[in-house]
């Protein structure tokens, strides 16, 4: 699968603003080039999804937050009780982003594995 809107550039370059990384640094996270980030964040060149993945995790973004598109986050509700400080909002942003990687395998046939 292939991201094609050109949104998902400013989404990217948001969300690496937003997690405080430098080009190069978020390259060397995700193990795209430099070049090839820039020109994804420019819109030159459109994001394949194993990338938008690899840049979610470097930047603590979801996919859906990424792509502007939000299939899992719609059909996910969820209700949990914070014992230890943790807020809401990261947990759910921490099960939806498990979500949609989940998602992301059973769409490319990846099989699970116990």
């Amino acid at each position: 699968m292939v991201m094609t809107s050109i949104n998902v550039g400013a989404l990217v370059e948001k969300a690496r603003v937003a997690a405080g990384l430098s080009q190069r640094a978020l390259a060397d996270a995700t193990g795209i080039s430099q070049p090839t980030l820039s020109r994804i964040i420019s819109g030159d060149r459109v994001a394949k999804l194993p990338e938008i993945v690899a840049i979610s995790w470097a930047t603590g973004c979801t996919v859906a937050q990424l792509t502007g598109v939000s299939s899992v986050a719609e059909r996910a509700q969820c209700a949990a009780r914070a014992t230890n400080g943790s807020g809401m909002a990261d947990m759910r942003d921490a099960l939806l982003h498990f979500l949609e990687l989940d998602d992301y395998l059973d769409e490319q046939a990846v099989p699970a594995t116990m």
